[in-house]
């Protein structure tokens, strides 16, 4: 992606909240405990209110594999079939616990969600061995760019120019993993799943000011429908492939390939604009008007390079979006998506 960048795994240690045993186990801080406590409400019986802690307190801590075992191995107190039981039999639900988070956040003035923010919808996938884990199949794996045995999130998340935080998370499954398959009711593809999540952060009163979304579903119009539906301003990514309708000045319509477009336009016509990112580099961007079949209306594309013309590039991104025209600049377009960036980062 020429508007993406990935910088690698940011791991956070405050060894001062973690001090270790003799015999390996960690002993957790009272501020753990106290921010725990916050999440009680979700739970009914103390085993789960300790299996919560022992979970969290599993992530949180410095071994780098996170597997059941090595968690119940590294620290005193845990009982692998104990946490096996939380995490798979137990009567808990995690839209209540994620619910519980979201509501923390917003009783801190530094963390509270407030109106005009970046939505970020995305999916995230890691290879995973098996097939006994829910959501686990041969599927398309982002970080390694192709078909492999692993696992999909979809995700919201949220920038405001300030924070970076998760909103809402859900495991794709595929098809082929359900009794029914696609006539399955419980299979969902990813768009749906993104329109059940943005309409969640929405029934909180989250207003987003501007949905930034890949071209898996920038290429998918009815998603685009429903984002408008909602009277959610969009900006997202295209296929190459995606053909658009141009009006001619003879008032003829033209109907071409978003790259064939691109190929006939000339070096003169796309502006240079500097990304400021971990190093600042240039692209070359081209801003203009279309429509696209089953879509009324005209929308703003932009083509944005890596070069200053398309024989000289070898990155090439397509855009579409229902911002105002009047406010969609070169600048304006690159910008924006760059905050797709944080998504990137939290889900290395």
């Amino acid at each position: 992606m020429l508007l993406g960048y990935n910088q690698g795994t940011a791991i956070i240690s405050r060894p001062e909240y973690f001090h270790e045993r003799d015999n390996g186990g960690t002993a957790m801080p009272p501020c753990f405990e106290k921010w725990c406590q916050r999440f009680d409400g979700c739970f009914k019986t103390k085993a789960q209110k300790t299996g919560f802690r022992h979970y969290i307190g599993g992530l949180l801590g410095e071994s780098e594999r996170k597997n059941l075992t090595q968690r119940a191995d590294n620290a005193v107190g845990v009982v692998y079939h104990r946490l096996h039981h939380f995490l798979t039999d137990a009567s808990w639900e995690a839209t209540e616990i994620n619910q519980c988070r979201l509501e923390i956040l917003s009783k801190c003035s530094q963390t509270r969600i407030s109106r005009g923010f970046t939505l970020i919808l995305d999916d995230s996938g890691h290879r995973k061995s098996g097939n006994f884990t829910s959501g686990v199949g041969r599927q398309y794996i982002g970080e390694i760019g192709k078909t492999e045995n692993g696992i999909v999130v979809v995700t919201t998340h949220l920038y405001d120019g300030k924070k970076s935080l998760p909103l809402d998370l859900e495991i794709y499954e595929k098809s082929n993993a359900l009794l029914g398959e696609q006539k399955d009711p419980d299979f969902k593809k990813k768009p749906e799943l993104g329109i059940e999540m943005i309409d969640r952060s929405m029934s909180r009163g989250y207003c987003p000011e501007i949905v930034l979304i890949d071209a898996g579903y920038g290429n998918n119009t009815q998603f685009l429908k429903q984002l408008e539906e909602r009277k959610l301003k969009y900006l997202g990514g295209l296929a190459k492939n995606r053909k658009i309708i141009i009006n001619n000045c003879s008032e003829d319509k033209l109907i071409i390939r978003l790259d064939e477009l691109a190929r006939t336009l000339p070096a003169w016509s796309f502006m240079p604009v500097i990304l400021n990112l971990n190093k600042p580099k240039t692209v070359w961007v081209k801003t203009f008007t279309a429509k696209i079949p089953r879509l009324e209306g005209e929308r703003t594309f932009a083509i944005v390079m890596n070069a200053s013309s398309f024989e000289k590039a070898t990155d090439i991104d397509y855009f579409i979006t229902n911002f105002e025209a009047s406010k969609v600049t070169p600048e304006w377009i690159v910008t924006t998506y760059s905050k797709r960036n944080w998504v990137e980062v939290f889900y290395p």
